[in-house]
């Protein structure tokens, strides 16, 4: 089966080019061999932080764009994991490794299979 990781940090993670960046970047870098090393196909990706976000909401035929996340909250997603595991205690385990588990967390969503 295939799970989302979607990560989820506040302010006190660090955004590219800031101090402690490098140092994140480099436990994923760790926990993506990890999951390697396990037998688990993923993808995944940082996103940019929520001031690039821009929502797109369509409402009586009109598009209407917002600069920002969708909603304010101290919390936003800062990246993903698509990964295969045989079940959800696999993706669950996996979940736990993600270093910004730490500090922020980590929804683990099973993919609806079209």
């Amino acid at each position: 089966m295939r799970y989302m990781l979607i990560i989820h940090n506040d302010e006190t993670h660090p955004l590219p080019g800031a101090p402690g960046w490098d140092e994140l970047m480099a436990d994923y870098a760790e926990f993506s061999k990890e999951l390697a090393s396990r037998g688990h196909p993923f993808t995944g990706d940082p996103l940019q932080g929520p001031d690039m976000a821009t929502t797109v909401r369509v409402r009586g035929g009109e598009t209407l764009t917002v600069d920002g996340p969708f909603a304010e909250t101290k919390e936003w997603m800062s990246g993903y994991y698509l990964i295969e595991c045989d079940d959800l205690d696999q993706a669950l385990s996996a979940a736990a490794m993600v270093p910004s588990a730490r500090f922020g967390s980590v929804e683990v969503r099973p993919i609806a299979e079209m």
